[in-house]
């Protein structure tokens, strides 16, 4: 098979290739330029071209082919402009899942294509099956076997026509396998350090890289002691559509301790960044307003307004991977679910209503961020993802 690997700089991309060549594939190694603007960037403005020279050395080491595809428009138009509007609207989103629905497997695919591959490589953490159903292939993405490692929860927004074109050559491994492996056969990147931050874009300083676009304006940071959730404990309720709505403070609520430059640049949960003292244990946003520009804070990390117990994804931002299981309105069904990376699955029960679908967990959850995308499973295999409402 001729198959396109997308070469990133990274360990796991080169052993993926390595692999793909070994196993008597026709591979070509192919890396995607999608950033040139270093706002806000941590690293100065050459990681890129860094990036760039150690996926040629790559290639050349492994004796395959090298194309350069600059895919920039489409990664401003399609990831970088939806993360500028969910942020306006003081919602959080997830760059990388949106980088790897509309830009690793829809227009790298299409380049891919062009050069003649029938298949793309990537260096995630997770496997991908086909099995019949009714007669027809269908394709299962599964965890990958390094649970320390896993990357599914990154790639919840794929259908089932790409993932008919993905091949992930490492899911199978662990990550201390994959770095010996390129270390016995002396690929150039094998002691390289895992790349961090926004899917090629870096690191980044995220107020100075939204300012961009968004404004930065004084408002008012307001702390909600716990007290005062117990006014509130006398509310408690079992109906899945008012437990899936946090609750909106009022400045009325809390007390002013201090300012912030805008609240949209802001995320629940956040710790860093408040510069806000006085307090025994740490301060963490716990709500945030946008038409009135007020930062709600709470202290410490067991504060009562971190937690909700349900969450709501709209109708139209429901997305099955396997729509062969996706519940009727009015069903309801047990999974496993994550809401952020590396956050272990935890159970959850999910509703299926017309305006759309409600996941109430066994135990409430610490920092559900409307804009992040909830993720839900059947033992290994990731079935179905959608955004958070609020």
């Amino acid at each position: 098979m001729k198959i396109a690997v997308g070469l990133s700089g990274g360990v796991d991309s080169a052993v993926a290739a390595w692999i793909l060549k070994r196993e008597g594939h026709e591979v070509i190694a192919m890396f995607m330029q999608n950033w040139h603007n270093t706002t806000g960037t941590l690293y100065g403005d050459c990681q890129w071209e860094d990036d760039l020279n150690i996926a040629e050395l790559v290639a050349r080491k492994l004796k395959i082919p090298f194309e350069f595809v600059d895919l920039s428009a489409e990664y401003s138009k399609r990831v970088v402009d939806y993360m500028f509007a969910e942020y306006e609207k003081g919602r959080t989103p997830n760059p990388d899942i949106l980088c790897n629905r509309e830009i690793k497997f829809d227009a790298f695919i299409k380049a891919a294509e062009n050069l003649g591959a029938e298949y793309v490589a990537t260096g995630h953490y997770c496997r991908c099956e086909s099995i019949q159903v009714e007669g027809s292939s269908t394709y299962r993405l599964l965890a990958g076997v390094d649970k320390n490692k896993d990357q599914s929860y990154f790639l919840c927004q794929l259908s089932q026509q790409q993932l008919s074109k993905a091949i992930f050559p490492i899911g199978g491994l662990l990550k201390p396998e994959v770095r010996q492996i390129a270390a016995e056969h002396k690929l150039p990147n094998a002691e390289r350090k895992d790349s961090q931050g926004i899917c090629f874009v870096g690191k980044v300083d995220l107020p100075v890289f939204l300012q961009q676009k968004l404004e930065a304006k004084q408002g008012n940071a307001i702390e909600i002691s716990s007290e005062f959730y117990e006014q509130l404990s006398g509310c408690s309720t079992d109906d899945y559509r008012l437990q899936s709505k946090p609750y909106h403070y009022t400045a009325n609520d809390g007390k002013k301790i201090g300012t912030h430059n805008g609240a949209h640049f802001y995320t629940i949960g956040q710790r860093r960044g408040l510069n806000i003292g006085g307090h025994v244990e740490p301060l963490f946003v716990i709500g945030n307003d946008i038409s009135t520009n007020t930062l709600y804070l709470g202290e410490g990390r067991n504060h009562p307004g971190l937690f909700r117990k349900a969450l709501f994804i709209a109708s139209d931002e429901i997305h099955w991977i396997r729509p062969d299981l996706a519940l009727s309105t009015g069903e309801n069904r047990s999974f496993s679910v994550r809401i952020r990376y590396r956050q272990p699955l935890q159970k959850a029960t999910l509703t299926m209503q017309s305006e759309g679908l409600y996941l109430v967990f066994d135990e409430a959850q610490r920092g559900i961020t409307a804009g992040q995308f909830a993720a839900w499973y059947i033992d290994e295999e990731l079935v179905g993802s959608g955004v958070i409402y609020e």
